[in-house]
């Protein structure tokens, strides 16, 4: 058995019995929802499967437009949380906010090629361009916009109300592997752009933003109040800038990512692609 939910807790669920299906997605439409690279989805069948707890506070959107409305998310933090197949065979989940181990790794990756131009892929895993073989599938939009400002970067929500852009030049960029991370993601790490907040502006929607403090840390993120996606937030007085999630962008900052940080405590299914540093916690400069 596995427990999953979102980052507040106010929605849980659990699951019995092994997964059908695990890949990973790394369509534009699922970085701008999950604000990270890419996300691992999981599938299991219905029969066992149980909602513990918030069944009734689930927020479901509409992410291709004329089709049923398959994504799921909690309307007080944001998370992305599972989701019934209207068939009601079967369940799929973001693998991030499972609580327990995953004995399975991926089956493979699809649409590889519209992925972040900064990310890499596991090295000897299954990949497809688009869907899988076999699967028809809608055909999804292709969710890149212009910078309302030259040679600045840009950025957005799924749905489009909330934009912002920034000007070089940018503080880093790396990954996050704590616990937090993958649930506000509901993936298996957070990919993050940090701004200094004099370089960055927002466009519109930021009247649409909710914000999600987490009462037990300093953790707080902003996400759209309605496709849900992870928005910038700005991290204080202490660190005058913004954290922007990398899924969020609409072109290629021209930054890489430096790093991986609380490995220590990633998920067993999490395979890190590249040969980055990484830390167990924070990096030693860090304190």
């Amino acid at each position: 058995m596995n427990k999953g939910s979102c980052l507040c807790g106010d929605i849980q669920w659990q699951v019995e019995g092994p997964p059908n299906m695990m890949m990973n997605c790394y369509c534009s439409v699922c970085r701008k929802l999950h604000g990270t690279d890419f996300v691992t989805f999981i599938g299991y069948g219905a029969d066992g499967f149980k909602w513990l707890a918030g069944e009734d506070k689930v927020r479901l959107y509409a992410s291709t437009p004329g089709g049923p409305a398959m994504r799921a998310s909690c309307p007080k933090c944001g998370s992305k949380v599972a989701v019934e197949m209207p068939d009601g065979s079967s369940v799929f989940m973001p693998a991030g906010n499972l609580e327990g181990d995953i004995d399975r790794l991926p089956d493979f990756n699809c649409f590889v090629g519209s992925m972040a131009p900064w990310t890499e892929i596991p090295p000897g895993s299954t990949s497809f361009e688009g869907f899988p073989d076999g699967y028809d599938g809608p055909t999804l939009e292709d969710l890149v916009r212009p910078p309302a400002t030259a040679a600045a970067t840009g950025g957005s929500c799924h749905c489009g109300k909330v934009s912002f852009e920034f000007d070089m030049p940018f503080e880093r960029m790396g990954y996050c592997h704590c616990s937090l991370c993958r649930k506000s993601v509901s993936g298996a790490m957070s990919s993050e752009v940090f701004v200094e907040s004099e370089d960055f502006r927002w466009l519109a929607g930021e009247d649409n933003l909710e914000r999600y403090d987490h009462p037990d840390s300093h953790f707080s993120l902003h996400f759209c109040r309605d496709c849900g996606s992870l928005m910038p937030i700005h991290l204080g007085d202490e660190e005058d800038l913004y954290l922007v999630p990398a899924g969020s962008l609409d072109q290629d900052p021209g930054i890489r990512p430096m790093g991986h940080i609380f490995v220590g405590s990633k998920a067993n299914w999490d395979e890190i692609a590249d040969d980055l540093p990484r830390f167990e916690e924070w990096p030693a400069e860090a304190g």
